[in-house]
């Protein structure tokens, strides 16, 4: 995938650049595999916003990844597609059984690529092993984090992790983020990186192309009022911050750990900023 920059007829387009569609194959989805997608504009069932800064944005179906492909399956690549949900380009493949599905399309994929799922099956790009199965060193997407539950890890446009070392019950794999984590070898995982890894190469260009996405206007707390942001008021104008940083709630942002303890923190053999403190 190649960033296409545009023709600068208008000032919004000076800069702008967008992505190469010439890998796609398919222009519709498959209407087996979608579904209506209603937004909630950031708020949650009591109506609360949770999420700051979204709404709008173009309609959109949402297309059923299978994040769980069945042991045994093998199946045949049919189209490359668009995910507007998503980073990563998706393919459409039919199985042994004449059923579709939609899974990641990883880089190098193409229609007429064979993709197997099982305990025996080939370390080729696509494939789907368990991490018992898996060589150490090989680069791996789309991992679980219980077994049979499906990739949640490892899923978006060029991101991949790395099999690092195997243990009794668990394997080491490091993850995008430099965190080497403890995962279970019955836990699967797709072989390869996830396609369309120019995406975060892209550049917006223009407000409006952030509201197509969904995306609102986000204020800066300095030009608030004080009752609105820890750092807003201030007579005659001070434009610069003067205190420490917060949130809008009042939680401080630099320097004070925000994240909780969590139950998977024992399965975490080595952080993401570790590299950061040497």
């Amino acid at each position: 995938m190649a960033i296409r920059a545009l023709n600068p007829t208008t000032p919004g387009q000076r800069g702008m650049t967008t992505q190469d569609f010439d890998g796609i194959t398919a222009k519709r989805p498959l209407k087996s595999l979608i579904v209506i997608k209603k937004k909630n504009s950031g708020r949650n069932n009591q109506g609360r916003i949770t999420t700051r800064h979204r709404g709008g944005g173009v309609r959109k179906f949402y297309r059923i990844i299978n994040f769980n492909l069945m042991s045994g399956l093998t199946a045949t690549v049919e189209a490359i597609e668009y995910d507007p949900n998503r980073s990563a380009r998706i393919a459409r493949i039919l199985d042994n059984t004449g059923k579709y599905h939609y899974i990641l399309a990883a880089n190098g994929m193409g229609v007429g690529t064979v993709v197997s799922s099982g305990d025996e099956v080939s370390i080729e790009t696509g494939n789907r092993l368990a991490l018992k199965d898996i060589p150490v060193g090989s680069v791996i997407h789309a991992i679980e984090l219980q077994p049979g539950r499906g990739a949640q890890m490892v899923r978006s446009a060029g991101a991949s992790a790395q099999l690092m070392a195997k243990e009794n019950e668990y394997a080491q794999v490091r993850l995008p983020s430099g965190e080497v984590r403890l995962v279970h070898v019955q836990c699967t995982a797709s072989i390869g990186v996830i396609g369309n890894e120019q995406h975060q190469n892209i550049k917006i260009g223009k407000a409006g192309r952030n509201r197509h996405r969904g995306i609102r206007p986000g204020v800066r707390g300095v030009v608030m009022n004080a009752t609105d942001h820890p750092h807003g008021g201030g007579d005659g104008g001070r434009h610069g911050m003067g205190k420490d940083p917060r949130t809008p709630w009042g939680q401080k942002t630099l320097g004070f750990k925000t994240r909780r303890r969590k139950i998977s923190n024992k399965f975490i053999v080595k952080g993401r900023h570790a590299a950061k403190r040497k």
